[in-house]
């Protein structure tokens, strides 16, 4: 039910609605729960995904890795398709594909970094690219200075 989660992955605070937004991974779904008093369940933003990282850039679009879709898509809020950002051409190595996509971070020019988790690498998709630029690791996975493995939480300073 709405009231429960699922192996929540990951959650960020909307601050105009004064509420959590949740990656409920099990329950294939991204929800908002009011952080006021005497809530006891949350809303569906985005259902039928099998989220895992969530962003939110200044004008308050949302951005959701899908691991099962092995893409990145941008939401406005109530939108439930939502417009693909980075990846999105299957399961893969190109620089077109992402493969187990994780977490993520949108900087203030829109551009979507993301852990490509199976690929060993982070990506830079710049607004509106349709292929991502490797800015870190993709040597395959290990421990040299060229090398990452499996990276998951990002941040971009």
């Amino acid at each position: 039910g709405l009231h429960q989660l699922r192996y929540p992955t990951d959650v960020l605070i909307d601050k105009e609605t004064d509420s959590l937004i949740i990656c409920d991974r099990i329950n294939q779904r991204v929800v908002r729960w009011s952080r006021r008093s005497g809530t006891t369940q949350g809303e569906i933003l985005i259902d039928t995904i099998t989220c895992w990282g969530l962003a939110m850039d200044e004008q308050r679009y949302l951005y959701v890795s899908d691991t099962g879709k092995h893409e990145v898509r941008r939401y406005k809020l109530g939108d439930n398709i939502g417009t693909l950002v980075a990846g999105g051409n299957g399961q893969g190595a190109g620089l077109n594909q992402l493969n187990y996509p994780t977490f993520l971070f949108v900087d203030r020019q829109h551009n979507v970094y993301v852990s490509d988790s199976s690929n060993n690498r982070v990506m830079k998709w710049n607004k509106d690219a349709k292929e991502g630029i490797v800015v870190a690791g993709g040597q395959g996975g290990g421990s040299a200075l060229t090398q990452l493995h499996y990276p998951y939480v990002i941040f971009v300073d």
